[in-house]
């Protein structure tokens, strides 16, 4: 009987023996898990790798922040047990109606005024220049760009000496190209210490906007150059028709960042003059730095802090729209 039953069972393609198999229905809920189960973790890998330097950035740079927005509204004290007192925007207050600290915004939006565009251009120029292939051009491009990986410190104190009343500057425009009357206190004046502090930092930054320049023109399609100069363009009309448009994102990155770094002008000043005579070369940081750790003033050193971070942000945001208005796209 069972053999009766096994032969009409393979007759009609069921087997009893043979092991089941699993339809498609039944394989529906499976494969649904398992592809849903994929999909969260795959979703949640790119977080694990973030999530460090996320972590990094919050307690290195978004607590301290939110710390000094914080000390901002406080006379904070910093000894143990001291009772730190609420005092709103007082400190807000105080710094616009401190002549001293005017001085000092003004200070720094002169360096800015005075060395963002001379590097900008400078930059263009050597980048124009190098950008053509040549033996000489990889040491060219180390001596220009040297300046930018050196200390602060370090050149600050190497100009210190150039522009000191017996230094190789005077030397240079009294003694030997008759320039001068006399020699000139660089250092002792609010004018001329700002002189020699742009001075160095065209001087230190020039190597940098040239390394930007550098590699946004290596990325000009040659194609539109060559289609410019069948059509007859000049070389300055080729530059100023094909080239800056080319460059125009890259051009907004350097200004946008060299007026970051203008209004953050800081070693330079406090090395070369420390802010005098009388604190008249006092840019923003240096007076803040003054203010919080000589005067212990914690709280209207951090409402200063503050005060730089919206006008440089403000100007930022100023600088992306011109741009973008300019350019004819949405940069920002």
């Amino acid at each position: 009987m069972s053999t009766t039953t096994e032969r009409t069972a393979r007759a009609v393609g069921t087997d009893p023996t043979a092991p089941r198999r699993t339809t498609a229905r039944q394989r529906r809920p499976e494969q649904g898990r398992r592809r849903t189960t994929g999909r969260i973790s795959g979703g949640a890998t790119p977080y694990f790798f973030i999530a460090p330097g996320f972590i990094l950035f919050a307690v290195l740079i978004l607590l301290p922040i939110l710390q000094a927005v914080q000390m901002s509204f406080y006379d904070w004290k910093i000894m143990a047990g001291a009772v730190s007192q609420f005092l709103g925007l007082a400190n807000y207050a105080r710094a616009f109606q401190d002549p001293h600290f005017w001085l000092s915004l003004a200070n720094s939006g002169i360096y800015m005024l005075f060395t963002v565009p001379p590097q900008i251009v400078l930059g263009l120029f050597v980048a124009v220049l190098l950008k053509r292939k040549s033996p000489s051009q990889p040491v060219f491009r180390v001596l220009f760009y040297l300046p930018v990986v050196t200390s602060w410190v370090v050149v600050s104190l190497l100009f210190k000496y150039l522009f000191a009343d017996g230094g190789l500057v005077n030397f240079t425009l009294h003694d030997f190209l008759h320039l001068m009357n006399s020699d000139v206190s660089w250092l002792s004046g609010r004018w001329t210490a700002l002189v020699a502090i742009c001075a160095l930092g065209v001087w230190k930054g020039v190597g940098w906007s040239m390394m930007i320049f550098l590699a946004a023109l290596q990325g000009v399609p040659q194609s539109l150059e060559e289609a410019a100069t069948m059509d007859g363009a000049g070389r300055w009309q080729r530059f100023r028709v094909v080239t800056i448009p080319a460059i125009w994102p890259s051009l907004l990155f350097v200004t946008v960042m060299l007026v970051i770094g203008g209004f953050n002008v800081f070693t330079s000043v406090l090395v070369m003059t420390g802010g005098g005579p009388g604190g008249q070369t006092d840019v923003v940081l240096t007076y803040m730095y003054n203010q919080a750790f000589q005067y212990l003033d914690f709280g209207y050193g951090s409402a200063l802090a503050v005060i730089l971070a919206v006008i440089v942000f403000v100007l930022a945001v100023i600088q992306l729209r011109v741009f973008r208005d300019r350019g004819g796209e949405d940069l920002a």
